[in-house]
């Protein structure tokens, strides 16, 4: 559900959004394992009217990257190639462009045990799931989700193991796949061996339930992860639309389980690469409790080149939201480089010399010479 139904619920009084929330679930009351069961994986089950034209030649897409698209998430799509069509539905570049790296960010290289990567000293990527609720076009680990040799019994024993004896390992971040679709108990267990190990100071979660399956964030998941404090959650929107009722309830449930929530958006060709659009998505995040954190570059996966976009473009974005909208709203625009080199935030250049003075620029373009001790010239 979008577009006026979700303004309706951001133009209402805050002691009434609950309520509101709690009417709209009610009248879709459904199991999230119920909805997840009933999702499309070949293009060939789509929609008449959301079927592309070379469905058969898609299927050797979907055969070799897995598709998902649940019934709530088919809801979000209005037509053929709108902002989330592309982002749920094969393309036919994804086996005919082979620009790009099969593992972008060198995590195999960086991984002491299947399925743990060690790159910064002081924190670990542990993928803990091999399940989306919906397999991302653009991803970075397209080469490896929903494949059984992913989140194995073997790979989480091994990972916890690594990170009991590595004492410099202070913060892990659970990812995948998506850890939140794993069962209760079995996230249960993963998050109270973590908590056991003393110097595990901070847990986070990387999840796109919120947006793509927000029926599994029900109060029993909220109640078991309030357990686990200090946890965080980052969640993934791209696009304003996917903010919807349930996303927002979904959301709602987090944050009033104490959990800070924060977005990271993936910049992508024909679905996000417009400065309205961003700055639409990351108001409507703060209306739902979710800060923006970061805009991402897109990583060079394999597959996905069609996603693209210059960095110029991340930059100039961000130029358009400063002092255009609260600073609440403006996210670090970050690049993972290749090769494992790390992430690298980004920013516009303020700042040019003129006759041996600093000059800075606003957001209105409005330059003024600094010198210490001056009064500074504003032109």
């Amino acid at each position: 559900m979008t577009g006026p139904l979700c303004w309706s619920y951001t133009a209402l009084p805050i002691l009434h959004r609950e309520l509101f929330l709690r009417v709209i679930a009610k009248s879709r009351e459904e199991t999230w394992e119920n909805i997840l069961s009933r999702s499309i994986t070949t293009p060939l089950d789509l929609p008449e009217s959301l079927k592309p034209g070379n469905a058969e030649g898609l299927e050797r897409v979907a055969q070799n990257y897995p598709m998902r698209l649940n019934p709530y998430t088919l809801r979000l799509i209005t037509k053929k190639n709108d902002p989330f069509y592309k982002q749920a539905v094969p393309d036919l570049r994804e086996l005919t462009d082979l620009r790009g790296f099969d593992d972008p960010l060198n995590e195999e290289e960086l991984s002491p045990v299947p399925g743990l990567t060690h790159h910064y000293p002081d924190r670990v990527l542990f993928l803990v799931s091999s399940q989306c609720a919906m397999y991302c076009r653009f991803c970075n680990r397209k080469r490896k989700v929903g494949r059984p040799s992913m989140g194995t019994k073997e790979t989480l024993r091994e990972g916890i193991a690594y990170i009991r004896k590595t004492r410099k390992v202070r913060d892990v971040l659970l990812s995948g796949g998506d850890p939140l679709l794993l069962p209760d108990k079995e996230l249960y267990r993963i998050l109270a061996e973590l908590r056991s190990i003393s110097h595990v100071e901070i847990i986070r979660i990387g999840t796109r339930v919120p947006c793509t399956l927000p029926q599994r964030v029900t109060p029993e998941l909220a109640n078991l992860l309030r357990g686990f404090h200090p946890l965080f959650i980052n969640t993934h929107f791209n696009h304003p639309d996917e903010i919807t009722p349930e996303a927002a309830l979904g959301c709602a449930r987090l944050a009033d389980a104490g959990i800070p929530l924060g977005c990271q958006t993936v910049l992508l060709k024909g679905v996000n690469d417009d400065a309205k659009i961003i700055r639409d998505l990351m108001q409507k995040l703060l209306t739902v409790r979710v800060r923006p954190y970061y805009l991402f570059q897109a990583d060079q996966a394999k597959g996905t080149a069609h996603f693209w976009t210059p960095l110029q473009q991340g930059l100039d974005i961000i130029s358009k939201l400063q002092g255009h909208t609260t600073g609440l709203c403006v996210p670090h625009f970050a690049v993972d480089l290749p090769g494992g080199g790390g992430k690298v935030n980004l920013v516009p250049s303020a700042l040019s010399e003129k006759e041996g003075r600093t000059v800075i620029r606003n957001y209105l373009g409005k330059k003024c010479e600094w010198d210490i001790g001056e009064v500074p010239k504003v032109h």
